[in-house]
């Protein structure tokens, strides 16, 4: 889509964005400045009794998560333990139907992914949502593109290109990402360098919250160590981050915190420290943990390597 004057402005600032990338932040601001509280204040994302009901279908059950400044929280649990019901409430695709969400200590109601964005939140799924006949710049500023502001550039709707590479370059210098041509399609782009593209998109228009839905699932190791790497730049940078994995290994790797979710209810956050892969499955599982239903108890877990004699 190439923008008219009715649609895009010189510098393109949204005020409820950021600037945008790489855009002139003062003279007395560093390049790298970002909007986000510094870590250790308080949550800068708090949901309260967040339920979701499919008719008679409880998907998502008074699960009450914070999200503090610059951590990552993983979000972990077994298929249909309502991780991803979760996730599209608070990137706005889902309504919930009953509990709240505070951005900032602030009520917010999300009824679709523009009043996320607009709370400063993004989210990154596994299909990436990349234009792959498109460059890295392109995809960058997809739908925020920058128009000349010079005559007749700005009434012809021409792009300004090389700010928009210079920004694109900056930006992906922000979170330490390294792509070998920015003008190349994202087709010739590796999974690695696609998923990084995709972040760097979304940290740079929304710089408060990021959900990503298993980013490093079908990537091989290296790259899968390449977005770990991504992930951990972009909380230094002050970013909070909220991650959906099935990796354990790399959710222990990354997370300062892991909340656990078994059949929609949240049974468990804690921190990475304190916890380790066997206690994440027993919690996953339900072998440790409230029991899914509370009139029932909790089956006894039965060590077999103590068993001894024959079996007959």
């Amino acid at each position: 889509m190439i923008p008219t004057p009715g649609n895009a402005a010189p510098d393109r600032e949204h005020p409820e964005l950021g600037a945008g990338p790489g855009a002139d932040l003062g003279p007395d601001t560093p390049d790298t400045a970002r909007s986000c509280p510094a870590p250790g204040t308080g949550a800068v994302l708090r949901a309260r009794n967040l339920t979701k009901r499919y008719g008679s279908v409880t998907a998502l059950q008074d699960v009450t998560l914070d999200l503090l400044p610059g951590q990552v929280l993983a979000l972990v649990g077994d298929n249909g333990a309502g991780k991803s019901t979760l996730l599209k409430i608070l990137s706005g695709n889902t309504v919930p139907s009953d509990g709240t969400l505070l951005v900032d200590d602030e009520p917010r109601v999300f009824r679709g992914p523009v009043d996320a964005t607009e709370a400063g939140i993004a989210t990154v799924y596994q299909d990436l949502a990349l234009a792959l006949d498109l460059d890295v710049t392109g995809n960058l500023f997809l739908g925020r593109e920058i128009v000349r502001s010079s005559f007749p550039g700005r009434h012809m709707g021409w792009l300004d290109r090389r700010e928009m590479r210079r920004r694109t370059e900056t930006a992906l210098r922000r979170v330490h990402i390294h792509v070998p041509d920015i003008n190349r399609e994202c087709r010739d782009l590796s999974g690695g360098q696609r998923q990084a593209v995709a972040i760097a998109r979304a940290v740079t228009w929304c710089e408060r919250v990021l959900l990503l839905d298993e980013p490093t699932a079908a990537l091989g190791v290296e790259q899968q160590r390449e977005v770990l790497n991504l992930i951990d730049h972009v909380r230094t940078a002050g970013t909070s981050v909220v991650l959906v994995s099935h990796q354990l290994p790399h959710v222990m790797e990354i997370a300062d915190r892991v909340a656990v979710l078994r059949r929609g209810r949240l049974v468990a956050v804690v921190d990475r420290e304190a916890v380790t892969v066997e206690r994440l499955v027993a919690l996953i599982t339900g072998l440790e943990g409230e029991p899914d239903h509370p009139s029932q108890p909790r089956p006894a877990f039965r060590d077999k390597s103590a068993t001894t004699g024959d079996q007959r």
